[in-house]
């Protein structure tokens, strides 16, 4: 490999997970191995967080300005920033593009993916289409995939950038939703992996004939075709995260694209981590705090006085299951440390010294002087006190209660729970993050409730952060996420863990070295050069 960083281009960027754990990958001389020169997404708020990250990175590492750390703390404007560094601003903004695929023109868009690429040979294309129409619970709540939603055919777009630009890998990451998901009772997945072999014909770009070998990044290949293509199960192309050093238990199809003249039959797959991280050790080390009242007036004592009526009702003599004696200490201990709390609710920027267990270096930064975005949302009071029996119930039981192990005066009023002892819809609506095994998947769903995210501090009886949201996720400390709360948590749930981005980053990385010559028909096009 040259010395140049090989360019990445990422479509439908979110906040920038694959893009950051690509920048992070480092060659054996600890040189940047890859540089994003475009990032491209939709929504104003994540391009906000890409915009800001990317000016992040115009600097070495450890050699940010002290005023991006004043940004931080919410001491100065992202403009003011931005017009002090302006050489810098100006590389971010060329790379952090907002614009939605499908409207925007295809000559700009097309002119702006040559121009980031350059005359550099190698080079990545990352990203996956908007997910929520694959999502299976979202097909659920619908009735079936929407043959008529615009998400499901915006891979499509991706297909013609394939076509016209003939990058030498692709990065394709969705749900798992994806296997399974049909339309006119053909199945989408095998349609899609025929497109990504041969884009050009599947958008009728005559131009291009570059061909694609579609990888798993966690198996080999099973067999191989008369033609030489690779051959999986359809979960094969699943990564579950919780095997690769991520605290969560996130399962994604992602996939892996080689142009046929760089595949090789012994393309390498990602290495298990020895060990499953429990999300305890990315939660340790933040502020604790307390939740907020909605619906009503919200303090310290209000918010006390609010649990402590859980202590003077019966309905913790209504516990099924047998587990009464232990469950109802713990609720009575839940609550005697709560009368002594005294925590804040934090907030944009809270002043601390931060620690973690886990990664130090990939996570903390001492220059922040604290952490950001970590502050609590406001829950109803009977929220709280299923917060506080769940908590507890999981710190006794060690695992999350179902709707079934609730009293029933705790059961919330939904249509999904009505009648308890059937079949639950949401039968774990009220979920506990157990602090020894890695928690359950964050997802975009977190901008409209916690209720699957509870803390499992009794004490704290509150759902997580968007900082702690964002650990789980793998984002560092000094990534700032901007926007409202419900914009922010919508990044964090969308964003693929740059953690697990940095190890594909590598496997790519050695797919890429030495470089090979780019495609021909590319070579002589002046908008590359």
């Amino acid at each position: 490999m040259s010395g140049q960083p090989i360019p990445v281009v990422d479509l439908f960027a979110g906040p920038g997970g694959l893009g950051e754990g690509f920048a992070s990958c480092l060659t054996d001389a600890q040189q940047p191995a890859f540089q994003v020169r475009l990032s491209i997404e939709m929504d104003p708020d994540a391009h906000t967080t890409l915009e800001l990250r990317s000016f992040f990175r115009q600097f070495p590492p450890g050699t940010a300005p002290k005023d991006y750390y004043e940004r931080l703390r919410g001491n100065i404007k992202t403009e003011k920033l931005f017009a002090l560094h302006p050489v810098q601003a100006k590389r971010a903004s060329a790379e952090a593009w907002l614009a939605e695929l499908g409207k925007v023109p295809a000559n700009e868009l097309h002119e702006r993916i040559a121009q980031a690429v350059g005359c550099i040979p190698q080079w990545v294309l990352c990203g996956g289409p908007p997910c929520q129409a694959y999502s299976t619970v979202g097909r659920s709540r619908r009735g079936g995939i929407d043959h008529n939603d615009n998400r499901v055919y915006l891979y499509r777009e991706y297909l013609r950038i394939l076509a016209e630009h003939e990058p030498s890998v692709f990065i394709m990451e969705n749900v798992k939703g994806l296997l399974s998901s049909r339309i006119a009772g053909s199945g989408l997945f095998a349609q899609i992996l025929a497109d990504l072999h041969i884009p050009g014909a599947s958008v009728g770009n005559k131009r291009s004939a570059a061909q694609y070998r579609v990888l798993s990044l966690v198996h080999a290949p099973r067999r191989f075709d008369a033609e030489g293509n690779p051959q999986f199960d359809p979960q094969e192309f699943v990564i579950r995260s919780e095997r690769f050093g991520v605290p969560q238990s996130r399962h994604r199809v992602i996939l892996l694209g080689v142009r046929e003249d760089l595949w090789t039959a012994s393309v390498p797959i990602l290495n298990p981590a020895p060990r499953q991280v429990p999300v305890s050790q990315v939660l340790q080390g933040l502020p604790k705090l307390r939740s907020g009242l909605s619906r009503t007036t919200d303090g310290p004592e209000e918010w006390r006085a609010a649990l402590q009526d859980l202590a003077n009702s019966d309905l913790l003599k209504t516990l099924p299951n047998g587990h009464y004696p232990e469950v109802r200490r713990a609720v009575i201990d839940g609550l005697a440390a709560i009368r002594n709390y005294r925590a804040d609710r934090g907030g944009e920027f809270v002043p601390c010294e931060a620690s973690i267990g886990y990664r130090p270096d990939w996570f903390l930064d001492s220059r922040i002087g604290g952490v950001v975005n970590h502050a609590s949302r406001p829950h109803m009071a009977s929220d709280l006190h299923r917060y506080l029996f769940a908590t507890a119930y999981a710190k006794v039981v060690g695992r999350s209660p179902e709707l079934r192990d609730f009293p029933v005066t705790l059961l919330p009023r939904h249509r999904n729970v009505s009648e308890v002892g059937k079949e639950l819809y949401f039968d774990d609506r009220f979920r506990v993050q157990v602090p020894d095994r890695p928690s359950t998947t964050i997802t975009c769903h977190m901008s409209k409730d916690g209720h699957y995210y509870i803390h499992y501090d009794p004490a704290q009886c509150r759902s997580l952060t968007v900082r702690e949201a964002a650990r789980v996720q793998t984002f560092p400390d000094n990534y700032l996420f901007c926007g409202t709360r419900t914009a922010q948590y919508r990044q964090v749930g969308n964003a693929v863990p740059p953690l697990l981005a940095q190890q594909i980053a590598h496997l790519v990385l050695g797919i890429l070295t030495p470089a090979n010559a780019t495609t021909p028909r590319l070579r002589d096009d002046p908008r590359y050069q």
